[in-house]
């Protein structure tokens, strides 16, 4: 049996990872910290030109039709490269949640624009106090939403409001004249956070009034698999620099990486990578069979995941030594991305509460 990824898939991870390399060097993710466009329009552009931006969505819709692993393939780069574009809003959230709960007229006017890059979208679920504060009434949508991850640029929301029949999910156009934004500090400003505010407007119901908590499970734990991947690849890299630079570092006549501490570290740090590259793949065969298994599974790789991606950005600033903790040196990019994909779906805490809550009903 196989557990290996095909040559095509291969091929289209390799062609991501060259155009990131190129199009998309770590200067690109520094601009963002130091005041400059965080969403590089010819990098959203040529990803779209690639197949990227659809790489879940059908053929019928304008994507290119191809499935999860795919998918779980580019955020890998996208982690790798710290690209400073919305994959993880718009292609893995915004996406997933009009092809899972979408109508049909929902999919057919949306994806085409999302599979294109003409639009953007983002997942406003989060809270600031953790209470649902937006109403959802009569197809009119008030209230604010924030922290919205890259509401400031996006055109199109998946909002969670009180419905009269309860949590409900929306689909809200961020270009009406109702909808105000505001600008929120982001630990990573290369994945910049926005608050969004909505005065009466219009918003069509996305699935069924009232089953917006399924929805939202169901989706988080797709885009959870998906994540887990940018993570890997944040982690895979920042492991690379930190060994190219412990090799090249001489202290007393000899590289740095030759001393036992650094190699137990290093070691340790390997081992860990390769335990979330093992739970994310378990996750990634979930997701593709769209097996019972999945809810669990995204929760495993989320937790590894998230713990090997900010172990890594760690002992990626400590090895390094003093250089580490200079703006100069790249460490703090990984860092940040690092925390903010941890922070994205929830906090790390909360998926292992989610996890041992899945096992001890299944136990029971």
């Amino acid at each position: 049996m196989n557990f290996d990824f095909s040559d095509e898939q291969k091929l289209l991870q390799r062609t991501a990872r060259e155009y990131l390399a190129e199009h998309s060097p770590l200067a690109a993710c520094r601009a963002a910290l130091e005041g400059k466009p965080s969403h590089g329009t010819d990098l959203w552009r040529g990803a779209a030109e690639l197949g990227w931006l659809g790489a879940a969505i059908p053929e019928s819709y304008g994507g290119a039709g191809f499935g999860p692993l795919e998918l779980a393939l580019l955020a890998t780069e996208v982690g790798r490269a710290l690209a400073p574009i919305p994959f993880g809003s718009s292609v893995v959230l915004a996406t997933e949640a009009l092809l899972l709960a979408g109508s049909e007229a929902q999919r057919a006017r949306y994806l085409p624009e999302l599979a294109s890059g003409a639009a953007i979208g983002c997942w406003a679920v989060d809270e600031r106090d953790g209470k649902l504060g937006t109403v959802l009434e009569n197809g009119r949508l008030r209230g604010e939403k924030r922290p919205v991850a890259d509401g400031a640029g996006a055109h199109l929301a998946i909002v969670s409001a009180r419905g009269t029949r309860g949590v409900t999910l929306a689909l809200v156009s961020l270009g009406h004249a109702s909808v105000s934004r505001e600008k929120l500090d982001s630990l990573d400003p290369s994945r910049p956070l926005a608050a969004l505010r909505f005065s009466d407007t219009p918003a069509e119901i996305l699935g069924v009034e009232g089953d917006g908590e399924k929805w939202i499970e169901k989706i988080t734990s797709r885009a959870a698999v998906l994540f887990a991947f940018e993570q890997l690849g944040v982690a895979e890299r920042a492991l690379e620099i930190t060994r190219e630079y412990d090799l090249e570092r001489y202290a007393f006549g000899r590289p740095i990486a030759s001393f036992q501490a650094i190699k137990h570290r290093l070691a340790d740090l390997y081992s860990e990578i390769e335990l979330a590259r093992s739970n994310s793949y378990y996750g990634a065969w979930a997701l593709a069979q769209d097996h019972a298994e999945l809810p669990v599974a995204a929760c495993v790789s989320r937790v590894s995941a998230t713990t090997a991606a900010e172990l890594a950005a760690k002992e990626m600033i400590q090895l390094h030594g003093g250089l580490g903790y200079t703006w100069e040196a790249d460490c703090h990019l990984f860092y940040r991305r690092a925390k903010w994909l941890g922070l994205a779906l929830g906090p790390v805490s909360q998926w292992r509460e989610r996890l041992a809550r899945l096992l001890w009903g299944t136990a029971a």
